[in-house]
């Protein structure tokens, strides 16, 4: 057996289709991020190359999650995905002439699941820190609207609203383990969840996606119920019967609870360095944005990569997200 099938973490991926996928995924990122679909106004077509973006990008990180790659990087994606879900609900705003308008319509049940894994990834993957920025893209349209949504941020963010309702009855097993008397309790619950999880997202576009993992389909990504390892991770219960699901992301649980903050970064491989805008700047020095003409920016360790500020196709002179690449130190 290959050592892809051994540190897989679903038996349904292969190592063909996560070559393609991932070069489909990263060529996808790039594309939207140099050019804007052809229909609609600049507002829409703005929003729609960020929604693309933010989608890939997510999908990315789970498409290596499942593949067996390591955790730790998904820390550092983390910045980049908010940050694209960020711009679309800037452009959709403007686009709509709403300013409540959200990065996801939670009443859809594939953009709900795609908010809860990012507030459980937010947990799991110890980046608390980007909750705000989540609520804010969420909050205007959907503050104390629903149970999950709401317990769920109230752990890592004050001030947050008490609500006996949710959008989705498939949720009701998740939202009882947050309220049982015990941990048995909890673990029933979240065991019943796990176990109607897959059959309850049959609507979704990705249900069923590993039957044919073939360039023309290309949706599989992995099925995972984070906001249920999540859930597990925060309320310190003993997980071991939630581990016989295959939806239940143990690894990210094992991540969580092993993590340490000071810990050293891996070396990274020889050769140019580049990062994206949104993402975590690794080393203090000037980034040059490729395929600008334009001047390097000095960006220090740690902060987050900012766009770069050049001519549009039009002419006109805006924040546009690039790919930075390390020119010298500082």
């Amino acid at each position: 057996m290959s050592d892809f099938s051994n540190q897989r973490r679903q038996r349904f991926i292969s190592e063909p289709y996560f070559k393609w996928l991932s070069r489909f995924l990263l060529e996808s990122i790039d594309k939207w991020s140099r050019i804007l679909p052809a229909n609609g106004s600049e507002d829409e077509k703005q929003a729609g190359a960020a929604a693309f973006r933010a989608s890939d990008r997510f999908e990315l990180v789970l498409l290596r999650y499942t593949a067996g790659e390591p955790i730790g990087p998904m820390r550092d994606e983390m910045d980049g995905i908010v940050a694209e879900y960020e711009e679309f609900a800037k452009w959709q705003r403007l686009a709509l002439g709403r300013p409540d308008w959200p990065a996801f319509r939670l009443s859809d049940l594939g953009e709900y699941e795609r908010a809860m894994q990012l507030i459980g990834l937010c947990f799991l993957l110890h980046r608390q820190d980007l909750l705000p920025r989540i609520a804010a893209l969420q909050d205007p349209l959907y503050r104390g609207r629903d149970t999950l949504y709401e317990e769920l941020l109230d752990y890592g963010l004050d001030g947050r609203v008490d609500v006996d309702s949710w959008i989705h009855e498939s949720y009701r097993d998740c939202i009882n383990s947050m309220f049982g008397d015990s941990d048995e309790e909890s673990l029933e619950d979240l065991n019943t969840y796990l176990g109607q999880w897959y059959s309850s997202m049959s609507s979704v576009d990705w249900h069923d996606s590993h039957l044919d993992l073939s360039e023309e389909r290309g949706l599989y990504f992995g099925y995972w119920a984070i906001e249920a390892a999540a859930l597990a991770y925060l309320l310190e219960l003993d997980d071991t019967s939630l581990r016989e699901h295959i939806v239940y992301p143990k690894d990210l649980v094992d991540f969580a609870r092993s993590f340490q903050e000071n810990a050293p970064r891996e070396t990274p491989p020889p050769g140019p360095v580049t990062v994206r805008t949104g993402q975590v700047c690794p080393e203090t020095g000037v980034w040059k944005a490729q395929g600008h003409n334009v001047p390097g920016v000095l960006v220090k360790q740690g902060d987050t990569m900012p766009d770069v500020f050049a001519p549009d196709r039009s002419g006109a002179h805006r924040p546009q997200p690039a790919v930075w690449e390390f020119e010298r130190k500082a």
